[in-house]
């Protein structure tokens, strides 16, 4: 029997990535002020991957700029959560981007909820591709 309640049922932890590790290393984007003005109450999180491919705006694009892609983003991602099922886990953001010169087009990627990080449970959001983790 396990006397000692800090053990854990599974064993010593090998190794953790922490949410704080992920955005000192550039992997995370920390967006809550975006996502508070959009009405979303916790934090929220962008990966890179999505950052880089719908955030932030690629050469020889005009009429484009992070901030409004961002709000963009934020945006839908709240409608997204509006609309969920309460018990969902991954809820699906879908929205418009155009990064060429030429009409926008449908982006779809995934929304989760779980603790902000290793050591503090509160909730956060992560925005992220629909192939990440």
């Amino acid at each position: 029997m396990n006397t000692n309640q800090n053990d854990s049922p599974f064993g010593e932890i090998i190794y953790s990535y922490t949410r704080k590790q992920a955005i000192a290393d550039g992997l995370q984007i920390d967006v809550t002020a975006t996502a508070k003005e959009a009405g979303i109450k916790f934090p929220m999180y962008l990966t890179r991957a999505v950052f880089d491919a719908f955030v932030a705006v690629p050469d020889g694009v005009t009429g484009q700029d992070e901030a409004g892609r961002l709000w963009d983003l934020a945006w839908m991602t709240r409608y997204a959560i509006l609309r969920a099922r309460p018990d969902a886990d991954r809820i699906p953001v879908a929205l418009y981007v155009r990064n060429d010169q030429h009409a926008a087009r449908l982006v779809k990627l995934i929304a989760t909820c779980g603790p902000l990080d290793i050591d503090d449970p509160q909730p956060a959001i992560t925005v992220m591709m629909p192939d990440e983790d």
